[in-house]
């Protein structure tokens, strides 16, 4: 979906029929990566940080009713789930002229603008500039988060109600990159909710029963909770609920060539299934 966007740094599909309060978003499936990025690692080895094909997973939503968000750019250039204050000053050419908050990520090289793609290596061989980063920001970040505001003020006014889905897929060696260690497999899915603040519970029950009845296995907030753009829409208190979805990759690409497998027409058709059930309970609660 967001390929055949390319030119543009955000793609909206509205719904084909009647609309619901329900908003998906995929802030990094994005594959067009933008001349200037300059980045000194293979093209190859920077699309690990994709969440390849996770947009065309999703791609029945609006026929459900729901608005699909996507991002064309790679979060490595630029990543809408971050606050603009995730950069490490250490980083830039010189100083920025607002306050800085990197987190623990951004110290490993993954906040606003991914600085390293593992320990070992370096996404550039010199300092961003300044009037780099807020071109990107200007052009790619602030579109995007525009984009998704609009589509989600839209739906909560027209129906006093909203469910949120951030999606994303991660890395069948999430849990060594986090830096932690785990006694269990990592699972299918993770469902985050930011510790159960983000969304309300049986929504989130709701998603894991139909995903497990599927044989697929599903952990919470274990190893990803969820970062900014979930903390910003989930105000259950408001009947604003939002939750983050992510797939383990080999579910349903090679993670070495980025190509669907086998599992991606499966596990399209699961997710298609999943969303009727999904809409069928929002509308329910409007």
């Amino acid at each position: 979906m967001a390929a055949a966007q390319a030119g543009k740094p955000v793609v909206r599909l509205d719904p084909t029929g009647a609309a619901i309060p329900l908003v998906c978003d995929s802030p990094h499936s994005g594959t067009a990566y933008p001349e200037d990025f300059g980045h000194a690692v293979p093209l190859g080895q920077l699309r690990q940080g994709e969440d390849t094909h996770v947009d065309a997973l999703w791609e029945a939503a609006p026929r459900h009713g729901a608005t699909l968000i996507a991002a064309t750019f790679p979060r490595t250039y630029i990543d809408p789930n971050r606050t603009l204050a995730d950069l490490d000053p250490d980083t830039l050419d010189g100083p920025w002229p607002e306050p800085l908050s990197p987190g623990e990520k951004t110290r490993l090289g993954k906040g606003l603008v991914w600085t390293r793609m593992d320990p070992k290596t370096a996404v550039y061989d010199r300092k961003l500039g300044v009037a780099e980063v807020q071109r990107r920001i200007d052009g790619y970040y602030l579109p995007y988060h525009e984009s998704l505001s609009r589509a989600v003020q839209e739906r909560y006014e027209q129906f006093g109600a909203l469910w949120h889905l951030n999606l994303h897929s991660m890395p069948n060696d999430a849990y060594e990159r986090l830096g932690l260690r785990s006694d269990r497999p990592l699972a299918d899915f993770v469902l985050g909710d930011r510790d159960g603040t983000t969304c309300e519970p049986e929504f989130v029950d709701l998603i894991d029963n139909e995903l497990r009845a599927r044989g697929y296995t599903v952990a919470r907030n274990d190893p990803y909770k969820g970062v900014q753009l979930i903390a910003q829409i989930g105000r259950p208190a408001q009947r604003r609920h939002s939750l983050q979805v992510e797939i383990r990759r080999p579910v349903y690409m090679d993670e070495a060539t980025r190509e669907r497998n086998a599992g991606f027409d499966v596990l399209q058709h699961d997710l298609d299934d999943i969303l009727a059930v999904v809409a069928g309970y929002v509308r329910s609660k409007i």
